[in-house]
């Protein structure tokens, strides 16, 4: 069994950690510094830590580069799944095997912390996941397999999931060709985009654009950080909507029966879950109905 210091954070993270447990001696696992979460802002380990203390598995969690040098590298290989902290360079050709990174994209494209939401953004209709070694450069390695799946109508989260099994299949199927020497890596070829981090300010849905653009946004920002438009009370969180058969004026409201529309670029929005400002996930029916014949109703 190859020997396997893991690197990994977010429950996308999981699936990887917990094939690496079953085909791998995994000698530790290094994961992000308990956080605040939660209504009473308890101190929460990260669910990659939670695996991993289930198992057994010795858990780091550094917080400086300083700390990232101390650990443990002298193992066959590392693996990285969504950590969350860039790896120095000079830690790169510490394991005999260097770095292996489980990637939410199909290199070059999106390269970067948020590719599988830029994909989604961008309108691709397919995306998938590569297994590649790490190199300086953010993404630019040479990648060893790579899979790719369609996008449809999937929110990011969903597809996030779905993409975690996968590079975990793909992983398990791969990592001992990596090892063995018998698996090559191939340079990355095509054009590279990037894939930056979400911003809140993008999460503001414009409605003069295309019923399909404000759909690609609301899937793509679900589930965080949610995709908002703005209304006389305030931000409303869109959490599950529709292209609606009618047209309307961008931004006009109508209520129809417990169906909830509202005018885009090219046509109209069916909503049908929403959260107002400091409130809780409703129907959209529910919510139009509190706001007391606020929007139009038509029969």
């Amino acid at each position: 069994m190859p020997s396997v210091l893991f690197f990994g954070s977010p429950p996308a993270a999981v699936p990887s950690l917990v094939t690496l447990a079953g085909s791998a001696e995994v000698t530790g696992v290094v994961t992000r510094p308990p956080t605040r979460r939660g209504r009473g802002r308890a101190m929460q380990p990260t669910p990659v830590a939670l695996a991993a203390e289930e198992r057994g598995l010795p858990v780091y969690t550094p917080s400086s580069r300083a700390d990232l040098a101390a650990l443990p590298l002298e193992v066959d290989v590392a693996v990285v799944v969504a950590f969350g902290m860039l790896i120095p360079a000079a830690l790169l050709a510490r394991p005999r095997h260097g770095f292996v990174n489980v990637h939410f994209s199909l290199l070059p494209r999106w390269r970067g912390a948020a590719p599988v939401e830029r994909a989604m953004l961008a309108g691709d209709e397919e995306t998938g996941v590569c297994i590649m070694r790490m190199e300086a450069g953010l993404d630019t390695g040479p990648v060893f397999a790579c899979e790719a799946v369609p996008i449809g109508d999937e929110t990011a989260g969903a597809l996030t999931e779905h993409l975690a099994g996968l590079g975990a299949d793909l992983l398990g199927r791969t990592l001992s060709g990596i090892v063995a020497g018998t698996l090559s890596a191939r340079p990355q070829v095509g054009e590279p985009t990037h894939a930056p981090k979400l911003t809140r300010d993008e999460a503001v849905i414009d409605l003069s654009q295309s019923t399909a653009a404000v759909l690609r946004l609301i899937r793509a920002f679900t589930p965080r950080p949610g995709a908002t438009v703005l209304t006389d009370e305030g931000p409303v969180k869109i959490w599950d909507a529709d292209v609606a058969a009618v047209t309307l004026e961008v931004g006009e409201w109508r209520q129809q029966g417990e169906r909830v529309l509202v005018g885009t670029g090219d046509g109209a929005l069916l909503i049908r879950e929403v959260q107002a400002p400091g409130g809780r996930r409703l129907p959209a029916a529910d919510w139009a109905n509190g706001r007391r014949g606020a929007f139009p109703v038509i029969e």
